[in-house]
């Protein structure tokens, strides 16, 4: 009998072959957005320095519109590096987020500790991952105009659907990186402070 994972897994294939079978009009493409944009001062936290993304990482990635910026929390040790990327089509599998499961490994990153949290009213994945001595807390999920979702498999389930229901498979990989110093719950509540206050910013 097939576990609940065969059966997750044959659901968002068969989303996906509706959504190619059905999805035949031409989809809608929302305009690119300014991440630029994005407020560089934020409660509690303020911008250090806009990072620059290794062109050979940038086309690997494939986004549309992209985002690194670091920012310092203004009353406290702690920096958080925010990531954006945004794919403005998903269609036939061309352009797609790279998980950071698979990304923070390739960048000799390996996974202490994986789970998910809620962080008001969304659920994110939190990851400690380690490289050479170094620890960090990392949060991400994916974000639509219509939900955010923690899971890779939900987020393809969901693009089947929004690819059916509203012509567009928009979708943006939000993630955020805290370096542990010390005690590293400081670290994941640091990250969580941050992810709270870039949910509630207005752009």
């Amino acid at each position: 009998m097939p576990d609940a994972r065969q059966i997750g897994i044959a659901l968002v294939l068969a989303a996906q072959a509706l959504a190619v079978h059905f999805g035949v009009r031409q989809e809608y493409l929302p305009p690119v957005p300014r991440l630029e944009a994005f407020p560089k001062e934020l409660p509690g936290w303020s911008m250090l320095r806009d990072d620059a993304i290794d062109p050979v990482i940038l086309a690997a990635l494939g986004a549309d519109a992209t985002l690194s910026r670091t920012y310092a929390e203004t009353d406290g040790p702690a920096t958080a590096h925010l990531s954006i990327a945004w794919f403005q089509s998903q269609r036939g599998g061309r352009k797609q987020p790279h998980s950071p499961k698979v990304c923070l490994p390739g960048a000799g990153w390996t996974p202490v500790e994986s789970g998910s949290r809620r962080i008001g009213d969304i659920e994110v994945n939190q990851y400690t991952v380690a490289n050479r001595g170094s620890r960090a807390v990392v949060l991400y999920w994916y974000q639509t105009p219509y939900r955010v979702v923690a899971s890779e498999w939900a987020a393809k389930f969901w693009l089947a659907a929004d690819a059916l229901r509203y012509n567009r498979t928009d979708t943006t990989l939000v993630r955020v990186v805290v370096q542990v110093e010390g005690a590293e719950e400081a670290g994941r509540n640091a990250a969580v402070r941050f992810a709270e206050v870039f949910r509630g910013a207005n752009w």
